[in-house]
């Protein structure tokens, strides 16, 4: 496969347009090493061809899975393509509120939900599923009369992993839902919908990167026959609405969308071919499918400098903002493609390098000896597909800030940019660092403030 540089020697391509128009702006540069960058018409087509590989279903609710890229200008820009969100955690469920979702668009999933979390849940009218039963048994206590909350449960089928264990959530000892398979568990379900009519929705999760769409599609329709079951054994149509979790796999190799969200529907058609035929309402929840293509970051080169016989280009992305592929190479590899101080794409013989990040520990290397060009001081380095759980996900070691993020659109011939996060400050560090408690082990000692 040729480099991207080489399929867009004159930089014309989408990406690199957007970076030389950056460099120009002023937005990259030796004072402002490090940015991400979030394709806004590509959020759009996605979007569009998710809601067009399901517009055969009678009643669907796609919701975007925040936790894949947690700033509120892209919940807002999903918000109004008509995306619902599901959220993981308290500070989700604000992100989503106050990028303007409604709350009934919204759907909480998390395995460790506090009562308190769950109270104000039921009280916006948020949708809730259930990781476990005794997490039911709190539902039972907290669950106002007037409650307008869609109430589920999440089940795990059970049926295996993928090639990436960490993303396989159906394996035996997942952490996740009710282990359908376990001695007793599936009945204990079926009684569980028997007992609380309130009680409407299957919730299942398979996996995502790294699981294939057969694994995900069988697990699937093991949730709509127990969707069947549990409406048999209570005599009625109980169960309206089934939860088929998100977990699309993406493509990190080339620019290729693949598999497409046609070929998931045609996958889940194939299972169980009565799971999209509108006798159950159904719920998506996309995330890093929707937004990892429609993202990149780039990066200041700052030194060079050879060890073993291999050359290493130093730059500003590093675990920090790849932390997954700089843990696990293997399973999360990352195209990157080299241009010039000007924004320009080099030209030059590859030579094969390592691209490294700036933290203080040996693995800190986003791509291991990968034949580029020769990559120099000033010269700038692009991370493909980084629109999800990389800029926006930022782990801040060594005390790095939070690199600034763009929103770009190409109009009349020109990339245009929008500021969606600012460049953390070397203040801002600190303040979130404890500053205004600077004295408390000094000073401090007495009962304790929980603000």
């Amino acid at each position: 496969m040729l480099l991207p540089t080489e399929n867009d020697p004159a930089g014309a391509s989408p990406v690199g347009l957007a970076v030389r128009q950056a460099v120009a702006d002023g937005l990259l540069g030796e004072d402002r090493p490090l940015a991400g960058f979030v394709d806004v018409q590509g959020v759009r087509d996605s979007v569009a061809a998710l809601h067009e590989a399901f517009a055969h279903v009678p009643v669907v609710l796609h919701t975007f899975a925040a936790k894949a890229c947690p700033l509120v200008p892209v919940l807002r820009l999903l918000a109004g393509t008509g995306m619902g969100a599901e959220v993981a955690s308290p500070g989700e469920l604000r992100l989503a509120l106050d990028a303007g979702f409604d709350p009934a668009r919204i759907v909480l999933d998390s395995p460790a939900k506090t009562r308190r979390e769950i109270r104000e849940a039921l009280a916006l009218g948020v949708a809730l599923n259930a990781d476990n039963l005794d997490e039911l048994e709190r539902i039972d206590a907290l669950r106002p009369r007037d409650c307008a909350s869609v109430l589920g449960v999440r089940v795990n089928p059970q049926v295996g992993g993928g090639s990436i264990g960490a993303m396989s959530t159906a394996t035996a000892h997942s952490k996740f839902g009710v282990a359908l398979r376990d001695p007793g568990a599936r009945t204990r379900v079926v009684e569980a919908f028997a007992r609380r009519p309130w009680l409407t929705r299957l919730h299942a999760h398979v996996g995502s990167q790294g699981c294939p769409l057969p694994l995900i599609a069988e697990g699937l329709a093991v949730v709509h026959r127990l969707a069947q079951e549990i409406d048999a054994y209570v005599g009625r149509r109980q169960v309206t609405s089934l939860d088929l979790g998100g977990g699309l796999p993406v493509n990190f190799a080339d620019d290729t969308v693949t598999p497409t969200y046609a070929q998931y529907a045609a996958a889940l058609t194939a299972a169980e071919p009565a799971l999209l035929d509108g006798r159950y309402e159904v719920v998506t929840e996309f995330g890093r499918s929707l937004i990892a293509k429609n993202g990149f970051t780039v990066a200041r080169v700052e030194y060079v400098k050879d060890a073993g016989g291999r050359r290493i280009a130093v730059t500003h992305a590093g675990g920090q903002v790849a932390t997954r592929t700089v843990f696990m190479p293997e399973a999360w590899p990352l195209r990157v493609s080299a241009y010039g101080p000007d924004g320009t794409p080099k030209r030059t013989p590859p030579v094969r390098q390592d691209v490294a990040g700036p933290l203080c520990f040996a693995g800190d290397v986003v791509a291991h000896d990968r034949p580029l060009p020769a990559l120099a001081e000033g010269d700038l380095v692009v991370l493909h597909d980084t629109g999800g759980y990389y800029f926006s996900a930022h782990w801040s070691y060594n005390s790095l800030p939070r690199p600034p993020v763009y929103g770009c659109l190409a109009e009349g011939g020109r990339v245009g940019f929008a500021t969606i996060r600012s460049a953390q400050t070397l203040r801002e560090i600190s303040a979130e660092s404890g500053l205004a408690q600077a004295d408390a082990l000094l000073t401090g000692f007495g009962a304790p403030s929980r603000t």
